[in-house]
């Protein structure tokens, strides 16, 4: 397949706008280098990954501004740890899942568990979502913040008439990168490979007083919980500074410099702002073009952090995004199960405005290139 060229000029300075694992800066991985190294290897019961741990903890509580009794717990695995540890452990009887996107659709999967109630799920057509509404005998309302797959994003607030159930976010490609209040919810969970600029291997959650409540009560009803998806183990390892088994320390030291950096610059509002920059020169483009438009039709609905543009049949866009690749702008990619015409691209608060805005001119260059 022939690729265009492109002129170094409008070329961005980092080509990197993956929707994960993402983008990770320089920094980060000086850090991981530098005073990092003498971590790696090093006994996570002793006192210097101890210490970092809790100083995750510190800088998350500090990005998400938890209220008073909330928590920052974490273990071993990423998200997809987490859905079978919730039906195990967070779940009393029936959850209710609202689906628009994969991993929605995979969380629905683990509270479909043979000991539970068979989960209240509520799909939506790809590029739009779902809204939760109260029902009895529900005692989990679930949904992601932003589904990376399709570029929906949702609001975070609780359930109007059901006071008891808790209220579930997955946060994983929204944490750090989208503002809300975390007193709306009271799991806000997520691995950190996204705005977090981390590795794998880990998820964290802001927890309330109510779910960690739930998860103790659960945990002392009898029911059969495999000790490495137990949520009381996590917590209980979480207040030690610790997890069940070894962590990923790489993983921890990435993420306390994202957090450091992200902190320093104004927290969660300024890393708000920044997303919102680069995800609306996207959709302007995609709105004012004549051959692309953005795949989720409700302004309210498109996410500030994951960026989904569809294009008409004049443009190939697995095409455009092959030549971007030849060029060193990658992972521009749609999501392979939705199998649309479209590019993906991520938005993360790593990523400079100033490189969306240069990958614009690099996607235009690219179509007219094709066309030539």
């Amino acid at each position: 397949m022939a690729h265009v060229t492109l002129p170094r000029e409008i070329l961005p300075a980092d080509g990197r706008f993956g929707c994960g694992p993402s983008k990770i800066r320089p920094e980060q991985l000086a850090a991981l280098a530098g005073p990092g190294s003498v971590l790696m290897g090093t006994s996570h019961r002793q006192a210097p990954i101890k210490n970092l741990v809790g100083q995750v903890r510190m800088g998350l509580s500090d990005l998400l501004r938890l209220p008073d009794g909330y928590e920052i717990i974490l273990g071993n695995g990423g998200s997809t740890a987490f859905w079978d540890a919730a039906a195990f452990g967070l779940i009393e009887r029936r959850a209710q899942n609202l689906v628009f996107g994969e991993f929605g659709g995979k969380f629905a999967a683990s509270a479909a568990a043979p000991w539970l109630d068979a989960p209240d799920v509520r799909k939506a057509q790809p590029g739009a979502r779902t809204v939760a509404e109260a029902v009895e005998g529900v005692d989990v309302y679930a949904w992601p913040h932003n589904e990376t797959s399709t570029g929906v994003a949702a609001p975070v607030s609780r359930v109007v008439g059901d006071a008891g159930a808790l209220t579930v976010i997955d946060a994983t490609s929204a944490a750090g990168g989208i503002n809300f209040s975390v007193s709306q919810a009271d799991v806000y969970y997520f691995a950190p490979q996204k705005n977090l600029g981390s590795d794998g291997g880990l998820w964290f959650a802001a927890v309330s007083p109510a779910a960690i409540e739930r998860i103790e009560r659960v945990a002392a009803s009898g029911r059969y919980i495999p000790e490495f998806l137990s949520l009381k183990n996590a917590v209980d390892n979480s207040r030690l500074n610790q997890t069940l088994n070894t962590p990923a320390v790489a993983t921890l030291i990435l993420l306390d410099k994202q957090l450091e950096w992200i902190n320093g610059n104004g927290g969660l509002g300024w890393a708000a702002a920044r997303t919102a920059e680069s995800s609306s020169a996207l959709y302007e483009w995609a709105e004012a073009s004549a051959v692309a438009t953005p795949f989720v039709s409700d302004p309210a609905d498109r996410s500030p952090v994951v960026v989904t543009i569809d294009f008409d049949e004049s443009v190939d866009a697995a095409a455009v995004a092959a030549s971007l690749r030849a060029n060193g702008i990658v992972d521009t990619e749609p999501y392979r199960k939705l199998g649309r015409n479209q590019l993906r691209i991520a938005t993360f608060v790593s990523i400079e405005p100033d490189d969306v805005r240069q990958l614009i001119k690099a996607i235009d260059y690219t179509i007219e290139g094709m066309r030539s």
